[in-house]
């Protein structure tokens, strides 16, 4: 997915908030959204979650990201209607299933929370230096430079991959190879060999970046030697307890 996961610069108060403030209020989203079984809430934090975009100047990439990830949470949908026969019948089917009213609510349920929770943390990496996440927790939690280096590498790299792993379909595409097909079992097929050639390129990947961090040090950086500072000013408290009194509302219903 273009946009996901990938730093968008911008000037917007989304984008000028501390890591930290941007960290605590998409977990706090999604404490509210697992906390809660109401659908109407979950709706409307989803819609939030739009407009958050909206605030940081990524609408069109979260909207992307949100038709993306609505695919896949059909898949889902439909599986949780299948397994859940618990409940009155709402429509029959084949071999002894039915599709419930417990199973719908339930389905909506998983969806709904799946698509909030996750949509506010893409925004996170989308309006966030990553160096600036990780600096951030280094420096006022304390927590080792290498976890935290270890957590935004992780992050960095999916992008890359995502893009490696085009570039060989799109190689293989030209030679021939029908990747395009709609058979989704023949597909799978064609597209398992490919992971090799992505591993081999990742393990280089991987390699050079720890030497390259051996070079500079990697193993001396601590809390004590950064140089950022990061505090929180007005427009970050104002804008937690707003997220904090999403998340409680959330509990409540």
């Amino acid at each position: 997915m273009k946009g996901l996961l990938t730093y968008i610069p911008g000037s917007t108060l989304l984008h000028r908030l501390d890591p930290r403030t941007k960290l605590f209020i998409s977990l706090l989203l999604c404490v509210g959204v697992f906390a809660s079984s109401n659908l109407i809430y979950l709706a409307a934090v989803l819609l939030l979650d739009l407009l958050i975009g909206r605030a940081g100047n990524v609408f069109r990439q979260t909207f992307s990201i949100f038709c993306k990830l609505l695919r896949v949470m059909l898949f889902l949908f439909v599986l949780q209607l299948l397994f859940i026969q618990r409940g009155d019948t709402v429509v029959p089917l084949l071999f002894g299933l039915r599709i419930t009213n417990v199973g719908i609510k339930t389905a909506l349920l998983v969806v709904m929370r799946l698509l909030a929770a996750t949509l506010p943390l893409c925004i996170l990496l989308m309006v966030t230096k990553l160096d600036d996440l990780a600096n951030s927790l280094v420096v006022r939690y304390h927590i080792p430079y290498k976890y935290a280096f270890a957590l935004t590498t992780a992050i960095r790299f999916v992008p890359e991959f995502s893009k490696e792993m085009q570039e060989v379909i799109e190689a293989q595409t030209t030679r021939g190879v029908e990747l395009d097909t709609r058979n989704i079992f023949r597909k799978m097929a064609l597209i398992i060999p490919l992971c090799v050639p992505l591993l081999i390129s990742s393990v280089r990947k991987i390699d050079g970046t720890a030497m390259a961090a051996e070079l500079r040090g990697f193993n001396r950086r601590s809390w004590k030697n950064m140089t950022s500072s990061f505090r929180f000013r007005a427009r970050d408290i104002i804008t937690l307890v707003l997220a904090a009194g999403v998340a409680v509302v959330g509990i409540i219903l």
